[in-house]
């Protein structure tokens, strides 16, 4: 028996996940800057309120899904699940920020969608610059929706993953340190 055993493959990190999730966000990205997004808006609002609401309805279950999962410890690939869909969910306030901006009076400095996802990424942050404010009733709903939405599924999201990365980072160094020899409470020149 070798004294480096190598680990095991749930010990390693999954690149081709991590591939996956960056090639996925890639591909959000290229959606959110080329899908005509301006089909929504105020000329069809009870259809862009709809499809508003079962998306952030499908995020959040989503989250939960894969949040139980993380806590069950059933879920495959948890981290790269968890930040991809809140990689989605930023995507999604993005584009809603931006059809509520192609509506004149509905917010300041909003004018692309370069801006709209600065907002999004200030908002989810907490930062608030001020330089892009919400100013009609409509954006300020949502942004009050996605401040509730990040106070609940995404602190959980956040906090789930923080748990997950602790516990694999420990599972690791208890791994590493029986394979030194050392038992718990052993510190190395003790």
């Amino acid at each position: 028996m070798s004294e480096n055993p190598s680990p095991e493959p749930r010990d390693r990190i999954d690149v081709r996940a991590w591939f996956w999730l960056f090639g996925s966000f890639a591909v959000q990205m290229v959606a959110y800057f080329n899908l005509p997004l301006r089909f929504f808006g105020d000329h069809r609002p009870v259809v862009s309120w709809l499809a508003f609401a079962v998306i952030l309805t499908g995020l959040s279950g989503l989250l939960l899904a894969r949040i139980t999962d993380v806590l069950r410890g059933t879920g495959k690939r948890p981290g790269v699940w968890l930040v991809f869909l809140i990689c989605l969910s930023l995507t999604c306030f993005a584009g809603a920020y931006y059809v509520l901006a192609g509506h004149p009076g509905e917010f300041a400095g909003l004018y692309t969608r370069l801006d709209a996802l600065y907002f999004t990424v200030v908002t989810m942050a907490t930062v608030g610059y001020g330089d892009i404010t919400a100013v009609g009733q409509s954006p300020r709903l949502v942004v009050v929706l996605q401040i509730a939405y990040n106070f609940v599924f995404l602190a959980a999201a956040a906090g789930t993953l923080s748990r997950t990365i602790r516990s694999g980072l420990e599972h690791r160094v208890h791994r590493h340190d029986q394979g030194q020899g050392q038992g718990p409470g052993e510190g190395k020149g003790e």
